[in-house]
């Protein structure tokens, strides 16, 4: 039997086209394991970066700057990562003729508005019909400063003679540039709502941030990440911030305990202390899930995921929640 079968009232037994009051938010410790690069777009450019107070405490309200994760930065990548399971289940559908650029596809215009991931995490077409998305995602910060977290690189391209100079011209090449990268065992605090969902598209979700493992810039050779799944806490209503949550476990960790690199297993002690006192100041109902039932839950997943025929019945009974069947 599932862990999700004792939290029943919160979770919707099919799709509604009407706004339930249902939601379980995520709370995803994001761990670098690589050099990683996040910023807007191009080469060459800085960090993404925001100014905002060190915590919560007036003792910590100076400002400093932290490394961000936009939002679609996030999502983006974790889309990704269970569209390619749709893909090879043949779950994702036809716009018009089965023709190849009919397919449903990102950032194309060409959503087919049956598949799970345009169900869940939400689209728009220019003509027509739009659905909004179940994924309520958010900016994820580092806990520490962005000075401590990041460093430069420089490097440059190299000639087929593995050198800086042309073998054909002799001329040497300007190719030498700097990047600003975040540092390995760099740790992010994430939080995803999601809303109005049952059980099946829960484990997918889920799914798809745990099995997602690239993101930001260079990711075919930098940008090693593993998300680790700390808490969640299912609610009547949206609960506090990503930024009040990493402002508040800033506060705990004390000033001796901000050097880095943090411990994980520390931070995800704090990460509890911290989501038990802003939950108390939550207005509604709120049930968090305990650190069995966090365990539980992720067994239950990759036990799901460890077996093809499991991993295609979930997304047969998801698809079929939009009523519309394989293709």
């Amino acid at each position: 039997m599932s862990i999700l079968n004792n939290y029943t009232d919160f979770i919707a037994e099919k799709y509604e086209n009407f706004p339930q009051s249902r939601y379980l938010t995520l709370i995803v410790l994001r761990k670098a394991e690589s050099e990683m690069i996040f910023r807007t777009e191009g080469s060459g450019e800085g960090l993404s970066r925001d100014t905002i107070h060190a915590g919560l405490e007036p003792e910590n309200r100076d400002p400093i700057s932290r490394v961000t994760i936009s939002k679609r930065k996030q999502t983006a990548v974790e889309r990704r990562t269970g569209r390619e399971l749709l893909r090879q289940h043949n779950l994702l559908f036809y716009t018009g003729d089965e023709k190849e650029e009919n397919i449903c596809a990102l950032n194309r215009n060409k959503p087919c508005a049956q598949c799970a991931d345009c169900m869940i995490y939400g689209y728009a077409v220019g003509g027509g019909g739009a659905q909004k998305s179940r994924v309520i995602t958010d900016d994820a910060f580092s806990i520490l400063p962005y000075q401590t977290v990041t460093a430069k690189r420089t490097f440059n391209a190299l000639y087929d003679n593995n050198t800086m100079r042309d073998p054909v011209t002799g001329q040497a090449s300007s190719s030498i540039q700097e990047d600003e990268y975040v540092k390995p065992e760099t740790l992010f605090i994430d939080m995803q709502t999601l809303k109005d969902l049952t059980a099946g598209e829960i484990h997918y979700v889920i799914a798809n941030v745990l099995r997602s493992r690239r993101y930001g810039a260079i990711s075919s050779r930098l940008g090693k990440m593993r998300n680790i799944l700390v808490g969640a806490i299912f609610s009547d209503c949206e609960i506090f911030s990503n930024l009040e949550l990493t402002q508040a476990v800033y506060d705990r960790l004390g000033s001796e305990g901000r050097q880095f690199p943090l411990d994980r297993n520390k931070v995800k002690s704090v990460i509890a202390d911290a989501v038990a006192a802003l939950t108390g100041e939550v207005i509604g109902t709120v049930q968090p899930f305990t650190e069995t039932e966090i365990t539980e839950l992720i067994g239950e997943i990759q036990q799901q995921f460890a077996s093809p025929d499991e991993v295609k019945g979930l997304l047969d009974s998801i698809t079929a929640l939009y009523g519309k069947s394989e293709t």
